[in-house]
């Protein structure tokens, strides 16, 4: 009797100890096969919002890849979340890609671009600028302090003999939300506003706000980057094939934009909608695809420029390499595959 319980106790054991190994086994796999990508509810992220709304990385990727999407609506926490381990791939502006891959000592990289320029200038109809020099004594709202357009105002500004106050110059720089960007430009509460579309185009539209600098007049000629494709180095090298079909599938809705635009323009409001509760008036997703450029290239001297202006201006420490910023190669060994030319 004594024998038959040892040997119960030792098979229960035993069971225990498989269970546990099973349910971390499992666990490990599910890890494995569950890709976390991020991006924003907004144009700029185009590709992947199309992707989503048809289903393309599931589809590429096969019922044993899990594709989990986070919706974002800045570049620091999406980056904070890179930095916790809870993303692998990533929609998000040039900026907080540069301080990510420096501040994760190159784990977070550039694998391609997304959309270029689409930011514009614009001032109130009464504001009675004409020009940039108009711009001494007056109010302008940035959506945020060391973004993109930020830096890009900041260039510009340096170019015509200006500066912001907090450098001792007069033309005042605000960061604004840029829902109440539209609610301050109306009432009086700023002269002008360098925004993102389809931000711009709402100002336009909605509260008849007038544009004073297009898309290729702020910064470098409108070759600049405004979203990028990114991911963990580690997670990158961990699973290429995976990594790959995911930039596969990336060229492949920037070619279907490009070609389709009318049938992208529904894709894109219904996720906004879904995503926001806010669908975009027909004029306004219009206006955007008129200054809004998408593209693989990321363009990447801008995003370089846009890294040295940000160590200019204090809001960075250092500066990175090139090669350690972007990893390039997956995106050109499709493009060759293709016969087409890569980028740099």
């Amino acid at each position: 009797m004594a024998n038959y319980k040892r040997m119960t106790w030792i098979l229960l054991l035993i069971m225990v100890v498989i269970n546990i190994n099973i349910a971390g086994c499992s666990q490990k796999d599910n890890e494995i096969n569950t890709v976390r990508m991020a991006h924003f509810p907004n144009i700029t992220h185009a590709q992947a919002l199309v992707a989503r709304e048809i289903g393309a990385f599931e589809e590429k990727l096969g019922p044993d890849i899990n594709v989990s999407y986070f919706v974002f609506n800045a570049g620091p926490s999406e980056i904070e979340a890179f930095f916790a381990g809870e993303l692998d791939i990533g929609y998000i502006g040039p900026v907080p890609a540069v301080n990510g891959n420096i501040k994760s000592d190159g784990d977070i990289v550039i694998l391609a671009g997304a959309t270029n320029a689409g930011a514009i200038m614009v001032v109130s109809e009464n504001s009675g600028i004409q020009s940039i020099d108009d711009l001494q004594n007056k109010k302008i709202a940035i959506p945020q302090i060391g973004n993109t357009q930020h830096l890009s105002l900041l260039s510009l500004l340096r170019e015509h003999n200006l500066s912001d106050t907090t450098k001792g110059g007069n033309v005042e720089v605000v960061p604004v939300s840029n829902p109440d960007i539209k609610t301050l430009l109306e009432n009086g509460g700023i002269d002008a506003a360098y925004v993102p579309e389809p931000w711009g185009s709402r100002l336009i539209h909605e509260i008849g706000a007038r544009i004073l600098l297009d898309e290729k007049e702020v910064f470098r000629n409108g070759q600049y980057s405004t979203a990028l494709l990114i991911g963990r180095k580690d997670y990158i090298e961990a699973h290429p094939e995976i990594v790959k079909k995911i930039i596969e599938v990336h060229y492949e809705m920037t070619q279907y934009i490009e070609e389709n635009p009318e049938t992208a323009k529904m894709m894109l409001n219904t996720q906004i909608e879904a995503l926001t509760g806010q669908k975009l008036s027909s004029n306004v997703i219009d206006s955007v695809f008129e200054r809004l450029y998408f593209s693989y290239d990321p363009i990447s001297e801008s995003v370089m420029d846009f890294m040295n202006i940000s160590k200019a201006e204090g809001f960075i420490d250092q500066t990175t390499t090139r090669e350690k910023l972007f990893m390039l190669d997956i995106l050109n060994a499709i493009l060759e595959e293709k016969n087409l030319a890569i980028v740099e």
